[in-house]
């Protein structure tokens, strides 16, 4: 009796190990705020020597289900808003919101833009393609954190962490993450990415480090402009 007891014990303890794996915490906490109903969150983007290409603060909100909407600082201390569902997207512009199909089709920073913007996606659902990406996740104290593979580093060098098509060249490509959970669902994370990427014979070092923070989980509304709604029809 004492002894099957004892197995059964056993067994308990390696199967909670088992489960214990860092990585399907993580996951699995993303998973749980991504299943909420709403959530606001704010996002810092700092490049090394300061300044350049995606540098500033960031504000966002999104409904399961329902609407993106984002808030960014732009240039000329001015601030990009942008509303998407789905497939359609607006951006708020010196002309007033202008939809995801009009600014693909405008050269230069337009079609920037709407790059972004066909790219966007909320933080759980980034944190879900980032994590398969991963070489293996190790738990410090309330910190998770790991290394991502060479082609997952690669992958954050583009818009939207997603390669395809005619893109850039990319060389010391180096990605490293780190995630913070409160009460089993996701509440922090950071990413930082490292590696130059060539195009059209121009050489851009990146070094840049990007950390989102959740909040207002299940009390976030978005109220989405009219102007914005026509746009996106």
């Amino acid at each position: 009796m004492k002894r099957d007891i004892l197995i059964g014990t056993l067994v308990l303890a390696a199967g909670t190990l088992l489960a214990a794996d860092p990585k399907d915490e993580v996951t699995a906490a993303t998973k749980a705020l991504a299943d909420k109903d709403n959530y606001s969150w704010k996002q810092t983007t700092e490049n090394a020597g300061g300044g350049g290409f995606g540098a500033g603060a960031a504000e966002g909100k999104v409904e399961k289900g329902g609407y993106i909407w984002t808030s960014r600082e732009g240039r000329n201390n001015n601030t990009i808003e942008s509303v998407k569902k789905g497939e359609k997207a607006a951006i708020k512009t010196q002309d007033g919101w202008q939809s995801l199909a009009d600014l693909s089709s405008e050269q230069g920073r337009g079609r920037g833009m709407a790059m972004m913007l066909r790219t966007l996606r909320a933080p759980a659902a980034q944190v879900l393609d980032i994590l398969p990406k991963m070489k293996d996740v190790k738990k410090d104290g309330d910190v998770y954190s790991g290394d991502l593979t060479e082609e997952g580093a690669k992958a954050q060098l583009t818009f939207g962490g997603r390669r395809g098509g005619n893109g850039p060249d990319i060389s010391g490509a180096k990605a490293s993450a780190k995630f913070w959970l409160k009460d089993g669902v996701l509440s922090k994370y950071e990413l930082k990415v490292q590696g130059t990427v060539s195009f059209n014979g121009n050489d851009r070092d990146i070094d840049r480090t990007t950390t989102v923070e959740i909040k207002n989980v299940g009390s976030t509304k978005i109220t989405v402009p009219d102007d914005a709604k026509k746009a996106m029809e």
